[in-house]
């Protein structure tokens, strides 16, 4: 056995059993994947797969345990690299982030410039996605680290700890009635056209809670991924935009708009960071997550890693 033939297995899993994606995934051929799959199965003398002429069906109950061994064996291969790199080049390597567009705009550029002057032959690598793709990117060690305001938590081979806490702004443009309100409530927004996120994307579960915990259908005209493509439909008169506060904070680049705290309405938000659970983290990524927040000391994400850590509360 090899540990090619343990990537084509975890890799099948990870393609839901169509050996054609998973041939493309690692820049082979379908009949390899397939060929080293059964060498494999015959060389520990059980099936890891259940088949239907020579379509793959299922994992058999061998097969879940056989993968399970693999994921621990291919991680810790990947943990060898990075310890090798870890001590042949202690102050260089990439540090590849996965995180959502909000976060990389607005959260992510003062400690990328912080990493950078601490470690200046460490290189960055982000990733922009949605929260399911960030949570994959990390558990495919594509990214050494994740943050994310939605869905970490619900991957158990991810360690995750809470970064810092955040609420939504209306963002206006002058004038608009809404402004002549002391304390804009929830049905007075349910009066006007809304811009906001993607409901995957930046606590939009949040804002659809809070109205249909009031009985209410808000509006919501037009969605995006990005506050400012959100900005920009507001100028054009289409609505009220709610937008992430860390995108309205110090933003000279909109003296065109209002924003408005909207914490009242839609309550508080928790970004995560997230790492692979098992995973070997360099001395930088280590830094980083420190440059993040200062809750996220050293110590307090080695001990979660290694299962003891107490998650604190925001």
């Amino acid at each position: 056995m090899n540990l090619h033939q343990f990537r084509f297995v975890q890799e099948a899993v990870r393609r839901n059993l169509n050996l054609t994606e998973a041939a493309k995934a690692l820049h082979t051929s379908q009949p390899g994947v397939s060929k080293a799959i059964l060498e494999l199965e015959d060389e520990l003398g059980v099936d890891i797969f259940a088949r239907h002429g020579k379509r793959i069906k299922r994992l058999t109950e061998p097969g879940r345990e056989v993968v399970r061994c693999i994921d621990i064996i291919l991680r810790e291969v990947q943990n060898l690299k990075r310890i090798g790199q870890e001590y042949a080049a202690q102050d260089s390597g990439t540090l590849s982030i996965a995180t959502t567009h909000t976060q990389a705009r607005y959260v992510l550029p003062a400690p990328v410039a912080r990493l950078r002057q601490t470690y200046p032959k460490v290189t960055v690598s982000l990733h922009q996605g949605a929260p399911d793709q960030v949570a994959r990117w990390v558990l495919e060690d594509v990214a050494d680290i994740g943050i994310a305001t939605e869905s970490l938590t619900q991957y158990p081979d991810l360690v995750t700890l809470p970064c810092y806490d955040w609420q939504h702004a209306l963002v206006l443009p002058p004038g608009h009635p809404l402004l002549a309100r002391e304390r804009i409530t929830l049905e007075d927004l349910a009066a006007y056209p809304l811009i906001t996120y993607h409901p995957t994307f930046t606590g939009r579960t949040r804002i659809d809670q809070a109205f249909a915990q009031r009985g209410l259908t808000p509006q919501i005209v037009l969605e995006a991924i990005d506050s400012d493509v959100i900005k920009t439909y507001v100028r054009l008169g289409m609505g009220v935009g709610i937008v992430a506060e860390m995108a309205v904070q110090g933003d000279e680049r909109s003296p065109d708009l209002v924003a408005r705290p909207a914490g009242h309405l839609f309550g508080h938000n928790v970004a995560r960071v997230a790492f692979k659970r098992g995973a070997y983290l360099r001395q930088f990524v280590l830094r980083f997550a420190e440059f993040l927040s200062e809750r996220l000391t050293r110590e307090l994400i080695l001990r979660t890693m290694e299962g003891g850590g107490q998650d604190y509360q925001m």
